[in-house]
């Protein structure tokens, strides 16, 4: 079964050290370019309809960084915003479709501050790996067969990500206790 290119044949390791790298849209020439000056965390297979995903993938795989450390180099004037009404501001490139990254311009949502990002799109080896599979049964809302449903979620537990229909228990956590303090429910 083909999840995404990333994961299919198993998950690399991330590299001691690593600091980072570059980003590539899928132009031929011109392309998007994006530099990261971090390593990745919390990376994931997403499963919802609006992460972007390559050719014959049924989920995306996408990481944060923090906003101050991912730079446009080349090519800024052929991102758009995809959809102005998302919580997640996904740029992508006009030419190729390719989203090269999203951020949250909300200063109260509990991930403003991080960008999302598609470290496939590097040619550099050493990003942090995905941890879990979010928002699985998603995939149904993009044409899959719903009766396909135990098997993928049987291979995405055979290749190391925990399948769930929301963030992982850690990210949940986040949530709620930024919600929290924004209520007052805990000190801040």
């Amino acid at each position: 079964m083909k999840l995404h290119p990333s994961i299919d044949n198993g998950i690399a390791p991330a590299s001691p050290g690593f600091s980072g790298g570059t980003l590539k849209c899928k132009c031929a020439s011109n392309p998007v370019t994006i530099r990261i000056d971090a390593q990745t965390a919390h990376n994931h297979a997403c499963g919802c309809t609006k992460c972007w995903k390559p050719d014959g993938a049924i989920f995306s795989v996408v990481a944060v960084v923090p906003r101050d450390k991912l730079h446009v180099v080349s090519g800024g004037e052929k991102l758009q915003i995809v959809d102005p009404s998302a919580t997640i501001q996904r740029h992508a490139c006009k030419d190729c479709g390719v989203h090269m990254f999203g951020r949250i311009e909300n200063k109260d949502h509990p991930f403003y501050g991080l960008d999302f990002v598609h470290t496939e799109l590097s040619g550099e080896a050493g990003w942090s790996p995905p941890e879990f599979a979010a928002f699985v049964s998603s995939v149904i809302e993009s044409g899959v067969d719903p009766a396909q449903m135990p098997a993928i979620r049987a291979r995405l537990t055979e290749i190391g990500l925990e399948p769930y229909d929301a963030l992982s228990p850690t990210l949940m956590d986040v949530i709620a206790t930024h919600i929290a303090k924004q209520k007052g429910v805990l000190a801040a």
